[in-house]
């Protein structure tokens, strides 16, 4: 069998003629005269293509275009650094604690849930209150 021996399995359906009459009165819901009740009319708006190539922004659907800072607690950073060490978004993505978003590495942010006995440098991120208040009972440093 070759291509130009295949044939279809079912008869090609013809498409409905609107506009000739019949049940649904002389012009079929096509209106009046015009362009649009005109058989093999093709209407496509000379500015279609310029709409088409603009971005989408406005509107309550693009408010928040700002990447969400990723989130690691305080307990995290106990089991997973040495005393004396620096934590800074770099050195959590080498030990794969965030993950890059959209191929960049994310704003952090650390908040304070669990204990923290080490003392910990913390460079580069965003702090909570109560956990810039842990580090800071641990003798750690946050700096901005």
């Amino acid at each position: 069998m070759e291509l130009h021996e295949l044939k279809p399995i079912h008869k090609r359906k013809k498409p409905k003629r609107i506009g000739r009459g019949g049940k649904r009165g002389t012009y079929c819901g096509r209106g009046i005269k015009g362009q649009k009740t005109r058989a093999g009319r093709k209407m496509v708006p000379p500015i279609r293509q310029l709409i088409k190539k603009y971005p989408k922004l406005r509107g309550y659907r693009f408010k928040s275009r700002k990447l969400k800072p990723a989130i690691i607690n305080i307990g995290v950073l106990e089991k997973n650094f040495k005393k004396g060490e620096l934590v800074s978004p770099l050195v959590l993505l080498k030990k794969k604690l965030i993950r890059k978003i959209k191929g960049r590495g994310p704003e952090v942010k650390i908040l304070g849930m669990g204990r923290l006995t080490k003392k910990l440098t913390v460079q580069g991120c965003l702090v909570s209150k109560s956990a810039k208040e842990k580090i800071e009972k641990a003798r750690g440093v946050v700096k901005q």
